[in-house]
């Protein structure tokens, strides 16, 4: 046994009668065939494919929608703008993995700190829209959409981190 890795033991163990071979029949193990999402409390989407807490939220969703067009934003500029495109692409993935790192958490605190950050982020991005139409590097249809996605992001942001305060 000794050098075997715990695959190789728990087949092994299993092989010998000293192992159940369901591991639902240990204590507090869920049992087979029990949905998951009765267990933890998760939902599903219109699929039936789990969700995570921050799949649930419209916001992430509209931050997903602008980082692609953030991402068309930033192929499109010229060469010798790359500092704008790193931090462009910076700022608007930001959006994105702060709201969800901010929805797994348990406390209102950490929540609300993860929103607030977003919101940074997306502020943020607003700014480099600003700083590209002024450059003329951005059109003014280009930079209106952006922004008005921005604007929703924002406020849905402003919302959540209200909604985590005691």
């Amino acid at each position: 046994m000794k050098g075997q890795g715990f695959v190789a033991r728990a087949r092994h163990a299993r092989a010998a009668g000293s192992c159940p071979r369901r591991c639902d029949e240990l204590p507090g193990r869920r049992p087979r065939g029990r949905p998951v999402a009765q267990a933890t409390g998760e939902s599903r989407d219109r699929w039936g494919v789990m969700q995570l807490d921050h799949e649930r939220l419209d916001v992430y969703d509209l931050a997903l929608e602008f980082l692609v067009l953030a991402n068309g934003i930033v192929e499109g500029l010229p060469r010798g703008r790359s500092h704008l495109a790193d931090q462009f692409t910076r700022a608007s993935l930001s959006i994105v993995l702060n709201l969800a790192e901010g929805a797994g958490k348990h406390s209102k605190l950490d929540k609300r700190r993860y929103y607030v950050t977003a919101r940074g982020s997306a502020t943020e991005s607003a700014a480099l829209l600003d700083v590209c139409q002024r450059l003329k590097l951005l059109d003014e249809s280009g930079h209106r959409a952006a922004k008005g996605m921005l604007v929703r992001i924002v406020s849905m942001l402003i919302k959540l981190a209200q909604s985590c305060e005691d």
